[in-house]
């Protein structure tokens, strides 16, 4: 089974956004990849789409989600700031490919700890809207692909 861990697509910029950060949307740039992410990804069994909460997350799955025709769910375990072992839990727990979205530091965390565990990685990127495809054998991860962010 795979698992397609989607860092959110490009947003505004943080210094320049007048207000709560979990609410800074993604540019006119980032609404085209979130685009492209859902072209790419769309003709994959994904049978669920979880985001954190952040807006810019939101927005960057809302289209997989509306192509693959299920409810996107969100999962404040995913947030920025929080700990890459529920991301990973996620995926192991799973029963269904499911696609995740979350931030640079959650994903390369969680890549991070992959790769001291002896997962084969083919990159070491987490680019705003790459993707990371985790391939899953009996609830564990035993190889991770790198997806270059759509232009």
């Amino acid at each position: 089974m795979d698992a397609f861990v989607v860092r959110h697509a490009k947003a505004g910029s943080r210094r320049r956004f007048d207000g709560d950060d979990r609410l800074r949307p993604l540019t006119k740039n980032g609404s085209a990849q979130a685009e492209a992410i859902a072209s790419l990804l769309a003709h994959r069994d994904i049978a669920r789409v979880l985001t954190s909460p952040y807006t810019r997350c939101h927005q960057t799955v809302e289209p997989l989600a509306q192509h693959l025709g299920v409810n996107v769910e969100i999962d404040e375990r995913l947030a920025e700031g929080y700990e890459w072992t529920h991301a990973l839990a996620l995926v192991e727990a799973a029963t269904e490919p499911l696609a995740l979205c979350s931030h640079g530091d959650v994903i390369g965390d969680l890549m991070h700890q992959l790769a001291a565990r002896g997962v084969p990685l083919d990159d070491d990127r987490i680019e705003k809207g790459s993707t990371w495809v985790l391939q899953v054998e009996e609830g564990e991860v035993v190889k991770a692909r790198y997806l270059v962010p759509p232009a």
